[in-house]
């Protein structure tokens, strides 16, 4: 059976090539049948925190990853590495320095694999030193600690960042020394900006919690992610976690550095947003408008959902909501002086929202379709083209020169709020 992991040190934020290594073993895992496990990485007493691990596990599951089994710690383990460094030491392959434990690296040969996403991968041991088997503190080194994990976790692939290529030869000769047959090892290139350089700050968000709070779907993130190192094909481009779970193959992965697209992001959060209905969107909603501090007092879920299905066409992400939608919560909303200026300061402009007020007065019902009716009949009985009123109009209800429909708005704010808002029209 198949059995991957997923390895986070609890010392930061979910960083997103973090998030893309635990993704792919996910797929993999999933796609296959087998089992994805966590192991966490806390040897670093001084930088190892709970709160970490706690973020990590929640994002981890907001991007709908779940994993089988209880995480095993290292922490925990350090009489377990001791042992087995003790054990390589009488071994012969071993030897104590002070308080450390050194592994005897023989010189000569070449230690040849098969890399998942590389290819053929040979490494010469006369450029590996002696490695550190347990520091002098009595904490184990890095890829001691792997390979005792891993065999007693029954790891039988490992994929990660291509920054462990370094590493690997390494490990393989630590099973060798235990008598164990190493896992397969696949190396997925480093995420890099768009300009070619390491992902940092300047290139946007590096943690899984950034994006989360700037109102994207995890389905879009996870998306996104996934394409940085496998490509189903034009037509299956938007996909959901399942989807890409059934079709991904761990051998069409690519061996290519992928640049994370900020751009793209947006656009395939635009994609997954259209798919998703107003009542899925609607908690997500609420936490936007919250965090923006717009008060839902007396606001009603069945108002919230038209709203919704008014502008989930028109987000990038749902942090834009509460902007775009601020005329709908408060009467003191954002205005656009190039628009007030190009739209409402006429004499003629100011006539025809009077005239068109006294004519949606007596509407009933007040709706999209009885709204427009009206918009129509008077743009053709002052000879006007419906433009010449449905600009000033919208300027005049919403302060914004594009939107939603506006017949669909203007039925939403409600009668008594569009007459006024057309009457007042030095808003």
């Amino acid at each position: 059976m198949v059995t991957v992991r997923f390895a986070p040190s609890p010392t930061g934020f979910l960083h997103l090539g973090s998030a893309r290594t635990a993704l792919f073993n996910w797929l993999h895992a999933r796609h296959t049948g087998g089992r994805f496990l966590l192991r966490v990485e806390d040897t670093d007493r001084v930088r190892s925190d709970p709160r970490f691990l706690e973020e990590i596990l929640s994002d981890l599951r907001w991007l709908g990853l779940d994993w089988d089994g209880e995480p095993l710690f290292q922490s925990r383990r350090f009489p377990l590495y001791r042992q087995k460094a003790g054990d390589l030491v009488a071994a012969g392959r071993a030897y104590r320095e002070g308080e450390a434990v050194l592994f005897r690296i023989e010189k000569g040969r070449t230690i040849e694999y098969d890399d998942i996403v590389h290819g053929r991968i040979a490494v010469r041991t006369d450029d590996i030193k002696d490695q550190v088997l347990i520091k002098s503190d009595g904490s184990p080194s890095y890829n001691f600690a792997c390979v005792v994990d891993d065999a007693e976790m029954g790891i039988t692939d490992i994929l990660r960042g291509d920054d462990h290529i370094s590493n690997t030869p390494k490990q393989i000769l630590f099973y060798e020394a235990f008598g164990l047959a190493p896992p397969r090892f696949g190396h997925m290139p480093l995420i890099l900006g768009p300009d070619g350089a390491k992902l940092s700050k300047r290139h946007g968000g590096v943690s899984v919690e950034e994006y989360r709070k700037e109102g994207y779907l995890p389905g879009a993130l996870v998306n996104h992610l996934i394409l940085l190192g496998w490509y189903p094909g034009e037509e299956h481009e938007v996909m959901t976690l399942e989807e890409a779970a059934r079709m991904f193959e761990i051998s069409h992965m690519g061996d290519v550095q992928a640049k994370f697209d900020l751009q793209k992001l947006r656009w395939l959060n635009a994609a997954h947003i259209m798919k998703k209905t107003a009542a899925d969107l609607l908690p997500l909603v609420k936490d936007q408008l919250a965090a923006a501090g717009v008060s839902l007092a007396g606001v009603a879920d069945e108002f919230l959902l038209k709203l919704i299905d008014l502008y989930k066409i028109r987000m990038k992400t749902l942090r834009e909501f509460p902007e775009m939608t601020d005329c709908f919560f408060r009467d003191d909303y954002a205005v656009e002086e190039g628009g007030k200026r190009k739209y409402l300061e006429s004499p003629e402009s100011v006539e025809n929202l009077r005239l068109l007020a006294a004519r949606l007065e007596g509407l009933a019902p007040f709706s999209a379709a009885s709204v427009e009716d009206v918009f129509r009949k008077m743009a053709e009985d002052r000879n006007l083209k419906p433009a010449a009123l449905i600009h000033p109009a919208r300027m005049a209800v919403s302060g914004r020169t594009s939107g939603a429909g506006l017949f669909e708005m203007m039925e939403l704010l409600g009668k008594e709020k569009v007459l006024t808002r057309l009457r007042g029209t030095a808003l």
